[in-house]
């Protein structure tokens, strides 16, 4: 392995072409029409242009034009897929992921969890479950094409979301009913295996703390050493039942002592620097040796405590993305920090908006937090609207703070709804002034978006295009009803009605793209409408 293509882009292409620099192999990066100029294709020893991230034929054609023998997928685009793995080992590349048929019997979350029925791995029902439940794309993953539904009345628009979005982000519409539990936690095991047949857990994450059915905040180690050695159980017989090869990630709900198999990412996942620094274990090297066909020679020990805090440009109360350049950006020294932006780099609307992610190590637990918060503190983001008023609050909220947060955390407790102790940051040259956060949403959620030009219109709070409108002039609607859908980077918005209202006038028709700010609907107040 001399030359290794990444398939990918952004913060994951630069810790591949690290880990390769480190081996003294040579890195060559990929780079869509509209992604020209980003910090991943500055950074590597060769750079080809590609139609799409999408396009398996195309990192396949940029390989052998570039002269690469190897191929990383990364995660997200086509990480999971054997359709890509199939065209880089017939192209005569080494693949530096799981084996084809691996990677179809873990890719399908159906199949996937009949083989963990088979393999005697617990998971949860499906079918028809009862409500609560859960609608998921059977493809992918990062919380695409998933809709909780808890009356029938919601089931048709969550079925019909769903869908739409998983088709965008993975080319299957195909979706399942799952049932859906409240209040777990979401525990995930690191596997590597090699193939030779030696398959290593190394650990657990935590990775409850959510928004958007995406992670924020993840940590390592989670639970105590029984439920680990038998998640841990659990997650290699999976892996050796699809024979699985490489990094993985086995994820499971935990609701007490019970824990019930999700899937399998196949493929290195966004929170691994955690248990990299907890474990002392190089997984992207260890990837690379996989497919050199080395044998697994690790012996894992977990010292200290690590977390991981996810810096994104979006609205720190809604979460929604946002765009813009970003015109200075300060990034703390002491921790890990893994980056994909540097200053002077344009967010868009067609990628994900990560900036960085931040990860403090130390022997214990409060101790990392207590690192992860004085980083935060010194992280500067200018030119562009980021979570970082979120990350500090969320860091020091005493839930957080005890080890007890849920996957509901964030619904019980809104973002920025309560002030978290004051922390000052130690051993830190300045102290910085936050500008005011925006105005809290009223009750009901996201029914404050659209509502910044005033109570009579909703208006667009991030770009994006518009794939659904509910609405038409003279309909009447009620409060927190849905009027318009809109797409941003794979993820569907619905933005509702903020009261009981008439619809005046509607701007949009599905198809168009928007600017954030862009008049969509006009509305009419109800007289004696109650407010949220």
């Amino acid at each position: 392995m001399e030359r290794v293509l990444v398939a990918n882009r952004g913060e994951i292409a630069l810790r591949v072409f690290r880990a390769c620099a480190e081996e003294g192999i040579a890195t060559v990066a990929v780079v869509a029409p509209d992604d020209r100029g980003s910090l991943h294709a500055r950074s590597a020893d060769a750079t080809v242009e590609i139609a799409s991230y999408l396009d398996a034929r195309e990192h396949v054609r940029a390989a052998l034009a570039s002269g690469a023998d190897a191929v990383h997928p990364g995660y997200g685009f086509l990480a999971e897929s054997a359709a890509l793995a199939e065209a880089v080992l017939a192209a005569g590349l080494t693949w530096i992921g799981p084996p084809p048929a691996a990677l179809r019997a873990g890719g399908d979350k159906l199949a996937a969890k009949e083989a963990a029925r088979a393999a005697g791995v617990p998971v949860l029902p499906t079918g028809d479950v009862g409500l609560p439940l859960v609608v998921k794309a059977a493809a992918g993953g990062g919380g695409r094409g998933m809709r909780i539904v808890r009356s029938a009345g919601e089931l048709d628009d969550a079925v019909e979301a769903a869908r739409r979005e998983a088709q965008a982000a993975f080319g299957d519409e195909t979706v399942f009913f799952e049932r859906y539990l409240d209040r777990p936690r979401h525990v995930e095991i690191q596997l590597l295996a090699d193939a030779h047949g030696t398959v290593l857990a190394l650990g657990e994450r935590d990775c409850s703390i959510q928004r958007r059915h995406q992670k924020v905040l993840e940590e390592a180690p989670a639970v105590p050493a029984p439920l680990r050695a038998a998640m841990s159980e659990a997650a290699i017989a999976f892996a050796r039942a699809i024979g699985y090869a490489g990094a993985g990630t086995a994820e499971f709900v935990l609701d007490g002592d019970a824990f019930f198999f999700l899937e399998l990412n196949a493929r290195i996942q966004v929170e691994h620097p955690v248990t990299e620094l907890v474990a002392g274990v190089d997984l992207v090297r260890a990837q690379l040796a996989i497919a050199r066909g080395e044998r697994l020679d690790l012996d894992v020990a977990l010292t200290g405590h690590a977390v991981e805090a996810r810096l994104y440009a979006e609205d720190p109360r809604t979460f929604l993305p946002q765009t813009g350049r970003v015109e200075r950006l300060v990034l703390p020294a002491g921790i890990r920090v893994d980056t994909g932006v540097a200053e002077g780099d344009e967010v868009g609307t067609s990628y994900d908006p990560m900036i960085a992610k931040l990860v403090a190590h130390a022997p214990t637990r409060a101790e990392a937090l207590d690192r992860l918060s004085a980083a935060l503190h010194a992280t500067v983001v200018e030119g562009v609207t980021t979570n970082l008023p979120f990350l500090r609050w969320l860091v020091d909220h005493p839930i957080v703070r005890s080890g007890e947060a849920t996957t509901a955390f964030l619904t019980e407790h809104p973002p920025l709804s309560r002030p978290a102790p004051a922390r000052a940051p130690w051993n830190l040259p300045w102290r910085l002034n936050l500008p005011s956060p925006p105005p809290a949403p009223p009750p009901g959620g996201d029914a404050a978006p659209g509502r910044a030009q005033g109570a009579s219109t909703l208006t667009a709070p991030m770009p994006g295009t518009v794939i659904k409108v509910l609405v038409a002039g003279g309909d009447r609607v009620a409060a927190r009803q849905p009027l318009v859908v809109l797409e941003a980077m794979k993820m569907e918005t619905p933005l509702t009605s903020p009261y009981d209202a008439t619809v005046r006038a509607v701007h949009v028709r599905e198809g168009d793209s928007v600017a954030g700010g862009t008049l969509l609907v006009e509305l009419e107040e109800s007289l004696g409408s109650a407010h949220g």
